[in-house]
């Protein structure tokens, strides 16, 4: 049986509540739908010569679920199986059984339940079932269905294992990500980005950033929430003039001055994303010193310079990554990061550039080895120090009788406990620093939770 699709009627009248009376059917308008992409706009412009009976349910393959469904799946929405939270609302793990709806598989979801007092509303929620219910692409993160019962807007999506990246990549004591699967995370975003400019209708993503990148077991990497995704410019238009929305730290300079979005705007933030990858660091982090806050306009400088390239690489690869691999990565972050918009790439030729890094082979492979230090250490220390003293005496007086050595006095003994207390957190730092992994062994180590508590 096929699976319940869900009702444009319900959705337009129930959910959207048009104040509007709904336009008679137009027949010749039916042919044309089902070979084009519907946006928001279609549905939400009263004016639209669109009309519910154009709206052919075989464009969308969306579950409607109930909120008693929803809440069964999740344990009531339960604590236990919350994941985290973003400007949408919490996310909850939940199981779904295939008995619940004919045709769909038992399996773990993520649900999506909308905070009526956060920052995002129904539009967003709205957009994220037109975009995703129509838009399949094995970069982008699968919606299974939704919930819109009386206030309620859930969404509910396909549970993937290891979270988002912005916590895999900067979560404390955690193990780091090998460069190679860097350059995979990357890639798979940047597949993900090239498909929806290439879309017949395009799509500005807008609020791409490492939160929003979401990985599976294999670090596959999907694309998800979007609730600011917008339609791009289409025919002679050159760009679209909207409110600026999005993430501090990862937004496009043109369209933070002047909300003129395009499909460079994607570009711009995908670098920033990159930079995060190539650097271990967050695009804006008040914890740094001030000039190196943004991560933009503390890296972008240094990204040319293949001397300085060494300063900016994230400390925690322990310089296993290709040299070579690391300066084109560089240079095309550089490029995405561009002032002018018309001087980025494209991400198809983002695509074909990374595609090309992952093949290749000169990645140094080291060692890990940890130094145990010696108890009493100290000690042995100042006596070794009151030995060399005896002996720098007898060698100024060699009949040895009237040497007098003398001992540390306290003073001089605090500073030598100074200098290795120095030495010694200098030693436990860098140890601390050398948890790098191979990609086998970082498959078996990470956790495999989908978010994780904003820190």
């Amino acid at each position: 049986m096929a699976p319940k699709k869900y009702s444009w009627k319900f959705l337009f009248l129930g959910c959207l509540r048009n104040q509007f009376p709904l336009p008679e059917p137009k027949v010749h308008v039916s042919h044309r739908i089902t070979s084009q992409r519907l946006s928001l706009t279609d549905l939400s412009n009263p004016g639209s010569p669109l009309s519910v009976s154009d709206l052919s349910s075989s464009i969308f393959n969306l579950h409607v679920f109930t909120l008693k469904e929803l809440k069964t799946a999740t344990q009531n929405l339960s604590k236990s199986n919350y994941l985290g939270e973003g400007g949408f609302g919490a996310v909850y793990k939940g199981f779904i059984t295939d008995k619940l709806r004919p045709g769909l598989k038992a399996q773990s979801v993520a649900v999506k339940a909308l905070d009526l007092d956060g920052s995002q509303g129904h539009r967003e929620w709205l957009a994220e079932v037109i975009f995703l219910g129509q838009l399949k692409h094995p970069h982008l993160v699968n919606l299974i269905g939704y919930c819109c019962e009386d206030e309620h807007r859930l969404l509910v999506y396909e549970y993937m294992e290891r979270g988002n990246l912005e916590n895999l990549l900067f979560k404390r004591y955690s193990a780091a990500l090998p460069w190679l699967t860097r350059l995979k995370i990357a890639l798979g975003a940047a597949k993900g980005l090239a498909f929806l400019h290439e879309e017949e209708k395009p799509v500005i993503y807008r609020d791409f950033k490492a939160s929003n990148v979401l990985l599976d077991a294999d670090f596959n990497a999907k694309l998800s929430d979007f609730g600011l995704a917008t339609d791009g410019p289409q025919g002679d238009e050159s760009h679209i003039s909207t409110r600026v929305m999005g993430t501090e730290g990862y937004a496009a300079p043109e369209y933070i001055m002047t909300g003129h979005l395009t499909a460079m705007s994607d570009v711009f933030s995908f670098g920033v994303v990159l930079l995060e990858l190539l650097t271990g660091r967050r695009s804006v982090d008040k914890n740094r010193p001030s000039r190196e806050q943004n991560l933009v306009k503390w890296a972008r400088p240094l990204l040319k310079d293949h001397h300085k390239l060494d300063l900016i690489m994230d400390p925690r690869l322990e310089g296993q990554y290709s040299t070579e691999g690391a300066r084109k990565a560089a240079a095309l972050a550089y490029q995405c990061l561009s002032h002018h918009c018309k001087s980025r790439p494209s991400m198809t030729s983002v695509v074909k550039t990374l595609e090309s890094l992952l093949e290749l082979n000169d990645i140094p492979m080291g060692t890990f080895v940890y130094i145990v230090p010696s108890e009493g250490k100290k000690e042995i220390d100042e006596q070794e120090k009151e030995k060399q003293s005896e002996i720098e005496c007898k060698i100024e007086n060699e009949d040895g009788k009237n040497c007098e050595v003398k001992p540390l006095d306290m003073k001089e003994k605090s500073r030598h406990r100074y200098q290795k207390g120095r030495r010694h957190r200098r030693r436990i730092k860098s140890l601390r620093s050398r948890a790098v992994h191979s990609d086998t062994a970082l498959y078996k180590t990470l956790g495999t939770s989908l978010y994780s508590p904003e820190q």
